[in-house]
């Protein structure tokens, strides 16, 4: 019988959960996803080989859970952050702050590496979790809009231009809130 740490089943889980992502992230900064082995993971994640597929049947699962995850930890503290501000412009800046800074800290960016190499099935469950993100984006420019602080033709354009401007980590994080600011008429 597997011994459970943790308080109960659920932490004991979760806790496995956790220890496969991370994991999955040392692995991904030694070699490519193909070349990732469940059992690579199982052991790195200090499990036995057989006992990962109790959690997860394959690797594609454990690329699926791990962006389900780390979107819902970005999108729980965005919601935090976004709350201590009332204003559309100032919740703009936020969202942009966040997100450029979130960029260094979550792995949701896994990279299209990924997208040749998942199934369509998959690439469509990562795909939902993206417009979570969207929708917060959205709900920011229509209440912006609605307000008078932005001026936006194509809200679906705008986004897609935003969330383009926002994967440069080349650029200062002020020059890009400038930029997006401008684009939506903010002076």
């Amino acid at each position: 019988m597997p011994r459970i740490t943790g308080g109960s089943l659920d932490e004991h889980r979760e806790q496995i959960r956790q220890s496969v992502f991370e994991a999955l992230t040392a692995l991904l900064e030694e070699r490519s996803f193909d070349a990732i082995t469940m059992a690579q993971l199982a052991a790195k994640a200090g499990m036995g080989r057989t006992a990962i597929y109790h959690h997860f049947p394959d690797k594609e699962a454990v690329v699926v859970a791990f962006a389900s995850h780390e979107t819902e930890q970005y999108l729980s503290r965005l919601e935090e952050v976004l709350a201590t501000a009332d204003s559309p412009v100032e919740r703009i800046r936020i969202y942009v702050d966040y997100h450029l800074a979130a960029g260094e800290q979550f792995h949701m960016g896994l990279g299209m590496q990924f997208y040749g190499l998942l199934s369509q099935e998959s690439r469509l469950a990562i795909r939902e979790h993206v417009l979570e993100v969207e929708r917060v984006l959205r709900e920011l420019l229509d209440a912006g809009i609605d307000s008078g602080d932005f001026i936006v033709d194509d809200v679906a354009a705008t986004m897609s231009l935003i969330h383009a401007c926002l994967s440069p980590r080349h650029l200062a994080p002020a020059t890009i809130e400038a930029f997006v600011l401008r684009a939506l008429g903010v002076h």
